[in-house]
């Protein structure tokens, strides 16, 4: 059943934002699609809701935040707001703008979660991506993951891209 779900996904969406919240993420540093690596599915068995909530109906009501990753004159990296916060069961059209010179991601997850897919995308820097809750962009495009927040709770957001968390591409994600 995973098999199927990250197949359907990857041909409904490989390298687009998907109003559903799906996006495919198959996409590597330049912008092509991998082949033979290996995908990475956050999402609980076939698609169940994360702690952090899950993805969100292309028909639901929602309010729109924009986030911004961008590279600084100074060098660091960074995401505007630096901050998130929303309610327990509120839907968000999030969309996601690259208006950095570098490709960037945007993944939402628990500090845990997102410490163990740096990690991972410390040793496959371009590796395929399938979570609702990520996107992967390069320089000067856009995308949106819709989202219906979960459990309360302290969360992160980052750029996991090598370099770029450590560059300051992180956030805090708070569900109230």
């Amino acid at each position: 059943m995973k098999l199927l779900t990250m197949t359907l996904l990857a041909a409904l969406g490989a390298g687009t934002a998907q109003a559903d919240g799906s996006h495919g993420h198959a996409h590597g540093a330049t912008g092509s699609p991998e082949v033979g690596l290996p995908a990475m599915d956050h999402m609980d068995h076939a698609g169940e809701a994360m702690p952090l909530g899950a993805p969100a109906s292309a028909a639901a009501q929602a309010r729109t935040v924009t986030v911004t990753m961008r590279e600084t004159e100074d060098g660091r990296m960074i995401f505007e707001p630096g901050s998130l916060s929303f309610a327990s069961g509120e839907t968000v059209r999030l969309v996601i703008r690259n208006e950095g010179e570098q490709e960037h991601e945007f993944v939402m997850d628990t500090p845990d979660g997102i410490e163990e897919h740096k990690a991972m995308m410390a040793d496959r820097p371009d590796m395929m991506h399938q979570e609702a809750n990520a996107l992967r962009l390069a320089s000067g495009e856009s995308g949106e993951i819709l989202w219906t927040f979960g459990d309360p709770g302290r969360y992160a957001f980052a750029c996991l891209i090598p370099g770029h968390y450590e560059g300051g591409m992180h956030g805090p994600l708070t569900v109230r």
